[in-house]
């Protein structure tokens, strides 16, 4: 049997990207703290802190469709202007790949209820 679709909730989504941001600052202290070896870490933890503060500006998490919207208009862009990481290009990388994610996890309605720090 399928089961009933979940009704979006939108403070549950504000509430996971805000617990994903505040891990990915960690994350960057930690590799910072590691150094010169970290530094794809560093990159990967500052990717995931950009998506997070970018989806979490205006109201596009008030609804599945909006949010789907702007994910997909964040993935198609050329560039994502960002200070103080290590490689542009692999720092790029890691957002489109952590922008996809969320876009997965958007479209299935599924996996903002998991809020531990290491996912």
């Amino acid at each position: 049997m399928t089961e009933p679709a979940k009704a979006w909730d939108a403070a549950q989504v504000r509430k996971w990207l805000e617990k994903r941001r505040e891990s990915a600052k960690l994350d960057q202290a930690a590799a910072d703290r590691r150094g010169y070896e970290a530094r794809d870490d560093y990159d990967k933890a500052a990717a995931e802190d950009w998506v997070c503060r970018t989806l979490l500006v205006g109201d596009d998490t008030n609804e599945q469709a909006s949010l789907a919207k702007r994910l997909k208009e964040l993935i198609a862009r050329d560039d994502y202007p960002a200070t103080g990481i290590n490689d542009d290009e692999r720092f790029e990388r890691h957002v489109r790949t952590y922008l996809r994610k969320v876009a997965k996890m958007t479209k299935a309605n599924e996996g903002f209820e998991k809020m531990l720090r290491y996912q």
